[in-house]
C-alpha cells in the first residue's frame, strides 16, 4: 500500500492522510514534518529549510529526495506508506519511481478562493506542527495546541505575498503531476470543499478500488 496524496498547499492534504493511514495500518509521511524535525533540532539542511519557506519556496530536490528515501528504508514502512507533500516536482517524482513502486495517487480538488481563504486562517503549533484555523478550526483553548500544549501562531510564511507565491510554484511545478501520474494510470481525483467527516470515507472507498 504505497500511496501519494497530491494538492495544493491547504487541500487538505495533511488532514486527510493522518486519518486513513492509521486505518490502513500504514504510516503517514509528511516532507512538512520531516523538515520541521530539522529546523527544530537546527541542523545545516533545517537552517537551509528555514530559509526557503520563509520566502515562499519549495526545498531543492536534492534535498527533498534524500530526506524521504531516508524515511522510506525505515521499518515501518516495509508494508507501505501515505505520502503527503512529496513529490512537488516531476524530477523529484521520477526519482521516486526508482526508490518505490506506488499503487494509487489520491489528487485532492479545492477551488482557489476556498484555498486562499484556507491558507490566510492557517495557524500552527510551533512545537508539533498540527495545523489549525482561527475561524473554522481553532484549538480548544486559544494559543495553545490540543495535542502537545505547544504556542499555536500565524507563521510568517502565511501571510498574502506568500501564500500568492506559493500557489503560483504549485501550479507551475507540481500540476504537471496530474498529467504524470494519469498517463500511469494510478491518479484519483477528490473534491475536498466537504469536511472532513464525509471526505475521508469517500477517498477510502476510493482507494479500494485498487
Amino acid at each position: 500500500m504505497r500511496k501519494i496524496f497530491l494538492g495544493p498547499p491547504n487541500s487538505g492534504k495533511g488532514t486527510y492522510s493522518s486519518r486513513i493511514a492509521p486505518i490502513l495500518g500504514i504510516p503517514h509521511i509528511s516532507t512538512g514534518d520531516l523538515f520541521r524535525e530539522n529546523l527544530k533540532n537546527e541542523t545545516e539542511i533545517g537552517m537551509k529549510v528555514k530559509e526557503i519557506m520563509d520566502a515562499g519556496g519549495l526545498v531543492s530536490d536534492d534535498i527533498t529526495i534524500q530526506i524521504v528515501k531516508d524515511r522510506l528504508c525505515q521499518e515501518d514502512c516495509k508494508d507501505g506508506f501515505i505520502l503527503d507533500g512529496f513529490p512537488r516536482t516531476l524530477g523529484q517524482a521520477e526519482a521516486l519511481l526508482e526508490i518505490t513502486d506506488l499503487d494509487a495517487v489520491v489528487n485532492i480538488e479545492v477551488p482557489m478562493e476556498v484555498l486562499m481563504d484556507r491558507m490566510s486562517g492557517r495557524i500552527t503549533c510551533k512545537d508539533c506542527g498540527k495545523i489549525y484555523h482561527a475561524r473554522n478550526f481553532p484549538p480548544k483553548k486559544e494559543g495553545v495546541c490540543d495535542v502537545c500544549n505547544g504556542d499555536v501562531v500565524k507563521r510568517a510564511e502565511d501571510n498574502e505575498e506568500t501564500i500568492k507565491t506559493r500557489l503560483e510554484l504549485y501550479n507551475k511545478e507540481t500540476q504537471p503531476l496530474i498529467d504524470f501520474y494519469k498517463n500511469k494510470d494510478l491518479l484519483f481525483n477528490i473534491n475536498s470543499t466537504e469536511s472532513p467527516e464525509k471526505v475521508v470515507p469517500l477517498i477510502l472507498r476510493t482507494l479500494m478500488k485498487r
